[in-house]
């Protein structure tokens, strides 16, 4: 299986990647925390995707903590010229597995060092600030000035080559643009919820890359029958329309669902070869505008 041709690929920083990549935080335990119940599974896909055709590959030190990382370094270190691993920053893991903010300059600078020392690196090809606010996957204003500046400084020292930003609002990643260049804002965008389609097409006209996470999260029943309708109809799964649907959205997004299974590998890369008429499209666009009725 090899990722489609017409999926074609958009800039991160000074690169091009393929608009389908793999995101790496399923790789690790139960809720992210420990080791996977089998890693040389979690290195078998890792493998496959590259063989695949994936050349970009999402990840953070905090997934485990420090499993992800590792998994990635064993299964494809020495890394292919054409590969590009991009990280977050931002966030600890507490000994009960929660999710806790770690923003100070001492914790991001450890942290930029622990993601170079567990990938192999010398620098990080982009390190996304992560926001850890406004709920479990939702931003919430305040200002990013302090962070983002530390890595800035790290940036400057040669420790990290580009910088991007998650789970942050239009005013924080205005702010982030006047501080330091910007390639690429992660936030949560689906066929649900689409708060950031005034964003999303900002960042397009400017050559920012966007990078949505949970591409099937917060959907209602009502909504899941839509998409599953439309799927039967495409001879594909929910998740493969769903994909389909962000690739047509906007040619910035780059997508990097995630997963342990070598399967649902196949599945999501065959996402790419998926062809939405306009008709189908107007349907699965209805899906964001129920949600917005809805609250």
């Amino acid at each position: 299986m090899t990722i489609p041709g017409n999926v074609g690929s958009f800039p991160l920083g000074t690169r091009s990647v393929g608009r389908l990549g793999y995101g790496a935080m399923q790789l690790a335990g139960p809720g992210v925390f420990g080791p996977p119940r089998d890693p040389d599974a979690a290195r078998a896909v890792l493998r496959e995707a590259v063989a695949s055709g994936v050349d970009h590959i999402d990840t953070s030190d905090f997934y485990g903590p420090h499993v992800t990382n590792g998994l990635i370094r064993e299964a494809l270190h020495p890394y292919p010229d054409d590969l590009v691993i991009v990280t977050k920053l931002g966030a600890r893991r507490g000994d009960d597995a929660s999710w806790n903010p770690a923003m100070s300059a001492a914790e991001l600078t450890s942290a930029v060092h622990d993601n170079l020392r567990n990938l192999g690196l010398d620098a990080l090809e982009v390190a996304n600030l992560r926001i850890m606010g406004g709920g479990a996957h939702g931003p919430s204003e305040g200002s990013i000035e302090e962070p983002l500046t530390v890595l800035a400084e790290l940036q400057r020292q040669g420790l990290i080559r580009h910088l991007g930003l998650s789970n942050v609002t239009p005013t924080q990643v205005a702010q982030g643009r006047g501080i330091a260049p910007i390639v690429c804002v992660q936030n949560l965008y689906n066929l649900a919820h689409r708060e950031d389609d005034a964003l999303l097409d900002a960042l397009a006209a400017d050559g920012i890359a966007y990078v949505p996470f949970f591409p099937l999260g917060g959907f209602t029943p009502l909504q899941s029958t839509i998409l599953s309708e439309v799927a039967a109809e495409l001879g594909a799964t929910p998740m493969q329309v769903a994909l389909a649907w962000l690739l047509h959205r906007a040619p910035n997004i780059l997508l990097i669902p995630g997963t342990s299974s070598l399967a649902h590998l196949r599945d999501n890369l065959a996402a790419g070869g998926i062809a939405l008429p306009p008709e189908v499209i107007a349907r699965l666009d209805g899906i964001g505008s129920t949600a917005r009725q809805a609250t």
